[in-house]
């Protein structure tokens, strides 16, 4: 095969045409129509994962990496079971916490919440939030608490006020049972970027809360777990747990969400793909307009020994050059739109209501090479048919009637 006569034909049909410009504007079209459709997908698939990997790193920090639980009622961890562990998985952070529900009263303000009584020294050590809003101010055993920022703004809170809060265990009082009602002391409030937790959670130690609830020293309801791998160290810390007791991870507690947004992921996907399909019929127009424009040309060259296969390749390099280049420059166009969005404030958002201020993106590198391949499949399978149809040129009739 004579590589130098389909580079020349190649090369010569890439020209404009002045005689036929629809034709050199269809294939610009073509090549502008795949660049934009890549571009488009690899910042939208930054953007999609950037989100993801926004919620996964709020939801784990508030759901915590590990947490170990009883599986029956009639079993609770205690200080005993924490040692064991501590022992057994010596560079595995573990915090030992109670959680009840509670409403929270200032004034004519009411809202309900959870309350979580921990030991802040080990909290700390597995909840960055908690460990951020604690920074200039510290708890002691004493009956303090912090909210979230949602939750102290909608009872009105300020730093220092004292502020009731009514359980749901309940205490004999004359002849009714009342709930059990603890006034503390609000120190300070965190913020997760996630509005469940900012407006639900509030914080105070350990010895507090078990002493409100009138429960015994070293009692647990659950241990949260930070570890360097949980998706591994989950498994070792089951297999050692005894059969009374169960570890959950915050990827098993949130499944339904990033199911959702796994399935909206690929029907992004597949969507943004279908914008390349359309512009490669660009491609497949363009082609067979060159082919219908050049089949007296086609027929004088398959005659002066030029074989079919020369023809074919000569139209399927055509295609595929056209469908190719624009592939390069839209992958060039998606990361420099991904640089652009990344480091200037092009896109804001609200960060009360994101957590930050920038467009997350992330840009993984199983997506990249999926629209990549994606890409190119579609660009041969466009410059094929048209290549095929023409080596099906009858020469004699060709010749004849042009």
């Amino acid at each position: 095969m004579r590589k130098s006569l389909v580079s020349y034909l190649v090369r010569r049909y890439l020209r404009f045409d002045r005689s036929q410009p629809f034709i050199s504007i269809s294939a610009i079209l073509a090549f502008l129509g795949v660049s934009i459709g890549i571009m488009v997908l690899i910042i939208a698939m930054a953007i999609m994962n950037g989100t993801a990997k926004e919620f996964k790193d709020k939801i784990s920090t508030m759901s915590y990496p590990i947490t170990i639980l009883p599986v029956s009622f009639d079993r609770r961890l205690d200080k005993w079971d924490l040692k064991a562990l501590e022992k057994k998985f010596p560079n595995f952070n573990f915090s030992p916490y109670l959680d009840t529900q509670v409403i929270i009263k200032n004034g004519e303000l009411m809202e309900g919440g959870v309350i979580f009584g921990v030991d802040f020294d080990r909290e700390i050590r597995v909840n960055k939030i908690i460990k951020k809003a604690l920074q200039d101010k510290s708890i002691s055993k004493k009956f303090e608490a912090i909210l979230g920022k949602g939750l102290a703004y909608k009872v009105g809170l300020s730093e220092g006020d004292k502020v009731t809060f009514i359980f749901t265990k309940m205490e004999p009082g004359g002849f009714s049972s009342l709930p059990v009602m603890k006034r503390f002391r609000y120190v300070g409030s965190f913020e997760s970027g996630m509005q469940a937790y900012d407006n639900a959670y509030v914080y105070t130690s350990l010895y507090a809360l078990t002493k409100v609830l009138r429960g015994e020293e070293g009692v647990y309801d659950g241990i949260h777990v930070k570890s360097p791998n949980p998706h591994e160290d989950i498994k070792k810390l089951k297999a050692f747990l005894a059969p009374h007791f169960g570890a959950v991870g915050w990827w098993e507690q949130n499944k339904n969400l990033f199911s959702a947004m796994a399935m909206e992921k690929r029907a992004l996907f597949i969507v943004l793909m279908l914008i390349i399909l359309v512009a490669s019929l660009n491609i497949i127009s363009s082609l067979l307009m060159t082919v219908m424009n050049r089949r007296r040309e086609i027929a004088l060259l398959l005659s002066l020994g030029a074989t079919r296969e020369e023809i074919k390749r000569t139209f399927f390099r055509l295609g595929f050059t056209i469908g190719g280049a624009g592939i390069v420059f839209g992958i060039f166009l998606g990361l420099l739109g991904i640089y652009l969005l990344g480091h200037f404030d092009i896109v804001t958002l609200p960060a009360d209501v994101y957590g930050t201020s920038k467009l997350p993106l992330d840009l993984s590198s199983s997506d990249f090479i999926s629209i990549v391949i994606g890409g190119f499949v579609i660009v041969f399978i466009s410059s094929y048919y048209p290549a095929k149809r023409a080596t099906n040129i009858d020469i004699l009739a060709t010749l004849r009637n042009e």
